[in-house]
């Protein structure tokens, strides 16, 4: 067991008046170019304003003897956790998908800025509760991810889903071998796997569109539904098999035939994994999940 003081890594992503800034390089220049477009500074003003008060909130409830980490979104991939550490993001709720993939069991702190504003589902307090949860850590509800593995031993993971297909989601050629071993060659516009909590957002965009959609499964349970978007009927490939879904041990496994697909996590679309053309990858649920304070 470690004997270090535990680390409170606070993840957060620029406001948008940052990257107007970043951008722009004044707020004249900021605030012309909202004005063109029928928005007001102002608005971005009290947003950033409100982002900045809750991260202060939040680094004032940190225990004084506690170690002390910051990250923004697009950093993740180069970040290293550890296993002490205690992260709070400080965002949106696709900020906890988006750290869910780096950790190993860690406790997440989900904060909402805007209370009112997000949808709330995954961040879940205000950073005046951040105190308490800090001086509990225990408890929490476990979500289910999802894994891709390609044959070379590369992973992915995915709190709300894993896409699968062309980079720029144009037609996309492979085999795909589902749960029970039936193989179909397709053409499609990629594979989407999503767990319960990614259940509200792109799988269920594509149910809607189904006239017969599997049933989708909770946050916590152990299963992951998916479906192949677009799938296109011809000669050489078929639509027999798009939709599912699987419990814990099934895998859904997709051999490219195309020069170049990808799989990504999250929408973190430059965080992917490249697939060649005979490489192999399967899907299913992870055996890691996300601890959520």
């Amino acid at each position: 067991m470690s004997t270090l003081t535990p680390r409170v890594v606070v993840v957060s992503r620029r406001s948008e008046l940052d990257e107007l800034l970043a951008r722009h390089g004044t707020r004249g220049a900021a605030s012309f170019f909202l004005r063109e477009r029928g928005r007001d500074l102002d608005e971005v003003t009290a947003r950033h304003e409100a982002l900045t008060a809750a991260l202060t909130a939040v680094g004032a409830a940190v225990p004084g003897d506690w170690r002390r980490g910051h990250v923004e979104r697009a950093d993740l991939p180069r970040f290293l956790f550890a296993p002490e550490d205690v992260v709070v993001a400080v965002g949106q709720d696709g900020l906890v998908a988006n750290v869910a993939k780096y950790l190993h069991g860690q406790p997440v702190i989900g904060v909402d800025p805007e209370p009112g504003r997000n949808a709330g589902v995954l961040v879940r307090h205000e950073a005046g509760a951040v105190a308490g949860l800090l001086r509990r850590r225990d408890g929490g509800q476990e979500r289910t991810m999802v894994v891709a593995r390609l044959d070379d031993g590369q992973e992915l993971f995915g709190l709300n889903e894993i896409y699968v297909g062309h980079a720029g989601h144009q037609s996309a050629r492979y085999v795909l071998t589902n749960p029970e071993g039936v193989r179909e060659r397709q053409s499609s516009s990629g594979l989407i796997v999503g767990t319960g909590t990614g259940a509200t957002g792109w799988c269920a965009s594509i149910a809607r569109d189904r006239a017969v959609a599997p049933p989708m499964p909770g946050p916590a349970d152990p299963a992951v539904c998916w479906y192949v978007r677009e799938a296109w009927p011809s000669p050489a490939t078929g639509v027999g098999q798009v939709a599912g879904v699987m419990r814990a041990g099934q895998e859904l496994e997709l051999s490219s035939e195309s020069e170049r697909l990808v799989a990504f996590a999250d929408g973190l679309e430059a965080d992917a994994l490249p697939l060649t053309w005979g490489q192999r990858i399967r899907v299913g649920v992870a055996d890691r999940r996300l601890r959520l304070l």
